[in-house]
C-alpha cells in the first residue's frame, strides 16, 4: 500500500522541484515548506507508475521533519524495494530539485566550524577532493551547479553539469554519508555566460567562456551558497594553486603543466579566494586518478568533460546557428581582396586559425587574419601578418601590482614577457618584448608575475 498522506502541493512554497523520466516517462513535483532549517511540510504530485509513486511517498515521509542538510542525504538507497529502480530515480531527482531550489531561494544553515563545501562535478577530481575531506573528519557537503546545455547538442553527457554527472556526484556523496545539493542555475548561467558568448561571436570576436564562467559566475555562486550554508571554507578540484602575497590570495599555476587551470580562474575575485581551497594544485592528474582508483571511486573512470561545456560535444557553427547567429556562405579573401575560396559563415572562424580553411596560395600556409561580420568575409594571409607587440585590453582587472608580466593569450601557450600600461581611456595596453600571434579580439589575456595571476583583460582589437 502506497502512503498518499503527503500528496498535494504547497502554495507559495519555499522549495519547488520537478523531475521526469524513467522507463514509464514519470512526472513528479515536490514542494517544501521550511520552519527554520527544518522541512516542516513535504508534498508531492505524481503522474507516475507505482514504483516512482511509492518511492516518492517514502522519500517525502523520510524528509519531512529533517533539517534541509539531513534531507539532502536521502537518495537511491532510501527508496526501498521497488519494481523499477529507474523510475524510483525520478523521485530522488524531484526531491533534490526541491531541496536545491530552496537553497537558491535563500535557505541556509547555521555556521558549523567543521563544515566544508565541496564543488562536485561528477568527475574524478572533485570525487577525490570530497573523499579526502571526509577522511579529515570534516562535515563535508557536496554542491553541484546544474548549468545550461544546448538541448540540441549531440552529446550533452560530455558536459560537467549534465544530469548524469549530477547523479554521479550525488551518488558519491550519499555513499560517503554526505549531503548533496544540486543548484539549478541554468537560466542565470545562460544570461551571464552563454548569451555573451553568442553575442561575441556574432560580432566577430573569439570569447573565452571558461574564464567568464569561473571568474564571473561559478565561483561567485558557490561562494555565496557555501557561506549561506554555514561552511567555513569550500573546495574545488581545479588544478591551480593559491599563493598569499601582501595579505591577499592570488591564483597560481598548478604543478601539472598539462592540466594547469590557473588561466580559467584569472577573473575570480581575490576576495573570494580566502575561503577557497584547491587541494589538487600541487598534484598531477595521473596520481589523482591512481588515488581515486585505489579508493574504489567509480568516478576514476568517468569521461572528461569538454572545455566549452554547454556545446554538449557539438561543433561551434551549428550551435551558433541554433542560437540565431546568421551564418551563410561568403568569400575567403587575401589582404588585397582576391577571392581564394568560400566559407559557410565568417563568424565561426577565429584569427590565427589555419585548419579548415580549404584554401592555399602556392606552398605558403595561410591563416585567418580577421573576420568581417558586416560583409561576411574571412581575410587570410601569412602568419607574420598577425604579429604585434602592443595588444589593447578592455575590462581589465588587476589583482596585484607587478613591474613586469608574462602574457598568455591561449591556454598553455608560451607566455610572452612585457609590461601592462594604462591607455588613458579606461583600458590598458600590454606591451610585449616579441610578437604575439594568437591575440584574437574577445579572448582573455592572462598576465602572470612568476606563477601568480596578477591581472587579466579582454583583447579589445
Amino acid at each position: 500500500m502506497i502512503d498518499l498522506a503527503r500528496v498535494g502541493a504547497i502554495s507559495d512554497p519555499d522549495g519547488d522541484g520537478r523531475a521526469g523520466g524513467g522507463a514509464c516517462d514519470d512526472r513528479i513535483r515536490v514542494t517544501l515548506r521550511l520552519a527554520g532549517e527544518r522541512l516542516a511540510e513535504v508534498r508531492f504530485g505524481a503522474d507516475a507508475c507505482a514504483s516512482a509513486t511509492a518511492a516518492m511517498a517514502r522519500l517525502a515521509a523520510l524528509a519531512e521533519g529533517r533539517t534541509l542538510l539531513d534531507a539532502a542525504r536521502l537518495g537511491r538507497a532510501d527508496v526501498g524495494d521497488v519494481d523499477s529502480p529507474a523510475c524510483a530515480l525520478t523521485a530522488v531527482d524531484a526531491l533534490h530539485a526541491a531541496l536545491g531550489d530552496a537553497v537558491v531561494r535563500g535557505a541556509g544553515a547555521a555556521p558549523d566550524a567543521t563544515r566544508v563545501g565541496v564543488a562536485m562535478s561528477g568527475g574524478v577530481d572533485s570525487a577525490l577532493v570530497l573523499a579526502e575531506a571526509v577522511d579529515e573528519g570534516r562535515a563535508a557537503l557536496g554542491l553541484t551547479l546544474r548549468l545550461w546545455i544546448d538541448p540540441a547538442a549531440p552529446a550533452p553527457e560530455r558536459a560537467c553539469c549534465a544530469p548524469d554527472s549530477v547523479r554521479r556526484a550525488r551518488d558519491l556523496c550519499h555513499a560517503l554519508g554526505v549531503p548533496h545539493l544540486m543548484l539549478d542555475l541554468r537560466e542565470p548561467f545562460r544570461a551571464a555566460v552563454v548569451d555573451p558568448f553568442v553575442a561575441g561571436y556574432a560580432a566577430g570576436e573569439t570569447p573565452n567562456p571558461c574564464a567568464t564562467c569561473n571568474g564571473a559566475f561559478r565561483f561567485d555562486a558557490l561562494d555565496g551558497v557555501a557561506t549561506r550554508l554555514g561552511c567555513t571554507e569550500w573546495r574545488t578540484g581545479h588544478y591551480a594553486r593559491l599563493v598569499e602575497r601582501d595579505g591577499r590570495f592570488l591564483v597560481a599555476r598548478g604543478a601539472d603543466p598539462l592540466k594547469d587551470q590557473s588561466a580559467m580562474l584569472a577573473l575570480v575575485d581575490p576576495g573570494i579566494l580566502g575561503r577557497v581551497r584547491l587541494p589538487l594544485g600541487d598534484r598531477v592528474k595521473a596520481a589523482v586518478v591512481g588515488d581515486a582508483r585505489g579508493r574504489g571511486l567509480a568516478a576514476a573512470d568517468a569521461p572528461e568533460s569538454q572545455e566549452v561545456c554547454f556545446l554538449g560535444g557539438g561543433a561551434l557553427a551549428p550551435f551558433l546557428a541554433r542560437q540565431g547567429v546568421a551564418l551563410g556562405a561568403g568569400p575567403i579573401v587575401d589582404e588585397e581582396g582576391a577571392v581564394l575560396g568560400a566559407h559557410a559563415g565568417a563568424v565561426a572562424y577565429t584569427p590565427g586559425q589555419r585548419r579548415g580553411l580549404g584554401v592555399s596560395r602556392g606552398t605558403e600556409p595561410l591563416h585567418v587574419l580577421r573576420v568581417e561580420p558586416a560583409t561576411n568575409t574571412v581575410v587570410v594571409g601569412r602568419l607574420s601578418r598577425l604579429g604585434r607587440r602592443a595588444v589593447p585590453l578592455r575590462d581589465v582587472v588587476v589583482h596585484a601590482p607587478a613591474e613586469r608580466v608574462e602574457a598568455c593569450f591561449r591556454v598553455r601557450a608560451e607566455p610572452i614577457p612585457g609590461v601592462l600600461e594604462p591607455d588613458g581611456r579606461g583600458g590598458a595596453v600590454v606591451r610585449l618584448v616579441r610578437d604575439a600571434y594568437q591575440a584574437a579580439p574577445g579572448q582573455v589575456c592572462v598576465l602572470y608575475d612568476g606563477d601568480c595571476v596578477v591581472a587579466a583583460g579582454v583583447v579589445a582589437g
